[in-house]
């Protein structure tokens, strides 16, 4: 995810069905701290939507000239109600205004509920005043979420929805599509990055979201399964679990402190990957590497000078506003959309930065990265 921020991840899923169908334990992991176990993981199998839909790829989700005519004719009204806010947000919002000027689709209000569901549910109402033809939102809770955006379905406002669906909602339903990334792929595309940054061999740490949620799930799923699976000269000897962000410095230290041989530790999402790099240093032990997900700043400046970030992998937030907006004009259509689309990831490190910040958020690499790279 981009500069994920710990709040976007703090959004519930409606996927623990999904997860549970692909033989995925949700166990966490303070009850099997060392993986005496195996994770039952089958990478055969593909992700799929919170009610077990196949995944269609992003890309697949066009219009044809005929249909960009009739959409932009139907002089139609958006508003963009996000969860939060942050730069993997500003580039979801800006794929979908940019999309929606295309279509001739006026965006009338657009809200950050700063991941308060009571909040959200006020943006909705205050919305709804302004009577929009479609919403795109990413929900901040699935559950209460639900409640919130019914005024907005039953008033025939069509819901296009990033990552999370809701409780007891369906595609071609409540919503007409969700878009989300490759979360089986970038876990295990950070075990790859985690293997080449160790040479293949290690002993590293695990500091997962230890909670049933969509997105977080799926990835540190998939990286765990993909070390155990496919590299057997990485070893996880430690695993810890946590929900705030700013429980990370704390945990790594705890794990440092407890297990000096490890010379690796995967981090959930980028801004809670910030406390454990910060607790690597505190402990003089930079030698240790870093992989996480998602872009942002502070990590970023370390990953180009070379300091303790190895590599992340970002998913491609500017593509997905684009393709909620493409669906919010299947919607207005009466085309049938896909229920559930995916987008893809980039594997980023210090060679690739430049390049990988421009596809996943469609702006330029900060200043500061660049003159630590020396450009």
């Amino acid at each position: 995810m981009l500069t994920g921020t710990f709040s976007r991840r703090k959004l519930a899923a409606a996927a623990v069905i999904m997860i549970a169908a692909l033989g995925i334990s949700l166990q966490p992991a303070r009850a099997d701290p060392f993986f005496k176990e195996p994770l039952k993981f089958d990478f055969k199998d593909k992700e799929k939507g919170p009610n077990g839909e196949p995944a269609t790829p992003a890309a697949a989700v066009t219009l044809t000239d005929d249909e960009v005519a009739k959409v932009k004719s139907g002089n139609y009204t958006a508003a963009l109600l996000w969860a939060g806010a942050g730069e993997w947000y500003d580039a979801l919002g800006a794929g979908a205004k940019a999309r929606f000027a295309e279509l001739n689709i006026k965006v009338v209000a657009t809200a950050d509920a700063q991941f308060d569901a009571a909040k959200q549910a006020n943006d909705v109402e205050t919305a709804m005043t302004l009577k929009p033809n479609i919403i795109l939102s990413l929900i901040v809770d699935p559950v209460s979420g639900a409640a919130a955006f019914k005024p907005a379905i039953d008033a025939g406002t069509k819901l296009v929805l990033a990552d999370n669906g809701a409780q007891g909602y369906s595609a071609g339903k409540e919503y007409v599509g969700i878009v989300t990334g490759d979360h089986f792929g970038m876990g295990a595309a950070c075990a790859e990055l985690m293997n080449d940054a160790l040479g293949g061999k290690g002993k590293i740490g695990y500091i997962f979201h230890d909670a049933e949620f969509f997105v977080t799930n799926n990835r540190d799923h998939s990286f765990r399964a993909a070390i155990e699976q496919r590299y057997p000269g990485i070893e996880i000897v430690d695993a810890k679990g946590f929900t705030a962000e700013n429980a990370t410095f704390d945990a790594a230290s705890a794990m440092i402190s407890q297990h000096p041989e490890i010379n690796g530790i995967y981090v959930a999402w980028d801004v809670a990957a910030e406390g454990v790099v910060e607790a690597i240093r505190a402990a003089g032990r930079n030698d240790i590497k870093v992989v996480t997900l998602d872009l942002g700043n502070t990590n970023g400046l370390a990953m180009a000078k070379g300091e303790i970030v190895y590599g992340t992998v970002a998913d491609k937030p500017y593509e997905m506003g684009v393709t909620m907006a493409n669906l919010a004009a299947y919607a207005m259509l009466g085309k049938e959309a896909p229920p559930f689309s995916t987008v893809g990831f980039l594997k980023v490190t210090k060679a690739n930065m430049v390049d990988a910040w421009k596809e996943s958020l469609n702006k330029e690499v900060p200043d500061t990265i660049k003159k630590a790279l020396g450009q």
